[in-house]
């Protein structure tokens, strides 16, 4: 009855959050899984009927029955087939599976028929009367190749060539034009399951197992966490009372790294409404996943590496964008006849913002972007260039998937259907859903279709079997991630 359970959690709801009493078990976790009372009120207020609702229980039973009609019957053939002549040979195939083990054997088919090419950068050294900046050969007239992405603008494709444009400008003077300009950097968006586990194997080496498992953790039994399996990177709009509370348990918190950043996020009124963290449109089933009241105790070293990973994430959210001065100097000299242009990057952090947060983790990732900081140059100056070196490279295979870049291709799978119409269904799902990618990930594992090298996922030879077998058979729309696009379209269609 509906009804009845309404008014009794009205009254829970009422009776807790007033401070009446203390709050037990199952309260606390009704509280810390739950919307604000309003929004409970709300909801049962306006609560669906059956009829209203049929679409969607049509929509999850269709989904359901199209997984087995792959999964069941398409194993059961292709194990017939590989089993024909004997023995026992299991060969899985899935609507979500075999996509998946599509992008990697295609990546790794790339990686097998790249051809390396050499390749040469010219670096010269330019002497300044405040010091020495670095800069690097470019051509100013160069136009993107479709037809070869590794043509690009600072690239020389003979030794005779670089080396005749290093002895033509070493020794030489150049002529300086900069351009500066401030930019800024705003925080990254709070976590969904899908985002934290690529970071979280970026930032830990965690699995996509891994990571989900300790996220549950930290929900089911610390308490500590909200919802992790979640799409969404948003929160309710009428969110922002209780994310005012859980800033404030941060600040008293023992967290003494994170705990003075809570504190001053308070003290200067960050936490404000902001489309970009609450946006009733942009949550799903269930909202980002962000700290609740609850100061965890007692986490095992990996669990207290997510758990500050999800509260840095937090507190950044709510604080002002990273301001910066880009600068980029051309240094043109004249040589021969001929102009020759070395462009040099620099970036200054005028404000940290959100940034401090973080520290050292992110001036890394700054230095590796955008080049440090460039030493002054006097009006009209023409630095010498001290030095100028070709230097010899190959172009190199795409890289392999590693699990995070595997869970970003499923999450984007709809960039790789052409149909605009099953492009737009596939958006917001991709292959998978945030609860289930890293089980299919385990699954391919466990089935000896991908290996874990490290970080790296290589598909193995029962992977490339089972490519062949699809293309030889005439099915390899199975492989194809338009198969669950053009499904799904008709599923939110049903829906």
């Amino acid at each position: 009855d509906a009804g009845r359970e309404g008014e009794l959690i009205f009254r829970l709801i009422e009776q807790y959050a007033g401070g009446k009493k203390p709050l037990d078990k199952p309260v606390k976790r009704l509280w810390l899984q739950s919307m604000t009372p309003q929004a409970i009120r709300d909801g049962f207020g306006s609560l669906r009927s059956a009829a209203q609702m049929q679409g969607l229980a049509d929509a999850a039973r269709s989904r359901s029955e199209a997984d087995w009609l792959v999964g069941i019957n398409g194993t059961r053939a292709f194990t017939a087939f590989n089993s024909r002549d004997g023995g026992f040979f299991l060969t899985t195939v899935g609507r979500v599976q075999t996509p998946t083990l599509s992008v990697v054997v295609e990546r790794e088919e790339l990686i097998r028929k790249f051809i390396s090419r050499d390749y040469w950068e010219i670096h010269a050294s330019f002497a300044a009367q405040a010091g020495a900046y670095a800069g690097k050969w470019f051509n100013p007239t160069h136009k993107a190749n479709a037809d070869d992405k590794e043509i690009k603008e600072d690239r020389v494709w003979s030794l005779s060539e670089a080396q005749a444009i290093a002895d033509a400008v070493r020794n030489q003077t150049a002529t300086v034009t900069e351009e500066s300009k401030p930019s800024s950097k705003g925080s990254p968006g709070l976590f969904d399951l899908t985002t934290l586990q690529r970071e979280a194997n970026g930032r830990f080496g965690f699995s996509a197992k891994t990571t989900l498992s300790l996220a549950q953790s930290l929900y089911e039994r610390h308490k500590a966490l909200t919802y992790p399996r979640t799409d969404s990177k948003h929160l309710p709009e009428d969110y922002l009372p209780t994310v005012k509370e859980t800033m404030q348990m941060l600040a008293n918190s023992s967290m003494g790294h994170l705990a003075p950043f809570a504190k001053t996020a308070i003290a200067q009124g960050y936490i404000k409404p902001s489309k970009k963290v609450f946006d009733n449109a942009k949550v799903s089933d269930h909202f980002a996943i962000i700290p609740t009241l609850e100061a965890p105790s007692g986490l095992s070293d990996a669990e207290q590496k997510l758990y500050d990973f999800v509260v840095r994430r937090f507190i950044a959210v709510f604080y002002p964008a990273a301001q910066f001065m880009d600068t980029t100097r051309i240094s043109q000299v004249a040589a021969a006849g001929k102009s020759h242009h070395f462009k040099t990057t620099g970036r200054v952090l005028v404000e940290p913002g959100w940034q401090a947060i973080y520290g050292k983790e992110v001036d890394e990732e700054e230095d590796k972007e955008s080049g440090k900081i460039l030493v002054k140059l006097n009006a009209g100056e023409q630095p010498r260039v001290e030095d100028a070196e070709p230097k010899g490279l190959k172009t190199r295979p795409p890289a392999r998937y590693s699990e995070a870049t595997l869970l970003g291709a499923m999450e984007g799978a709809g960039k790789m259907v052409d149909d605009d119409e099953l492009r737009e269904a596939m958006q917001e799902k991709g292959l998978g859903t945030p609860a289930t990618r890293a089980a299919i990930i385990e699954g391919l594992i466990n089935e000896k279709y991908i290996l874990r090298d490290g970080r790296e996922m290589i598909p193995t030879a029962k992977a490339f079997q089972l490519m062949t077998l699809l293309r030889g058979l005439g099915v390899e729309e199975l492989s194809k991630p338009e198969l669950t696009g053009e499904w799904e379209y008709k599923l939110s269609q049903m829906e």
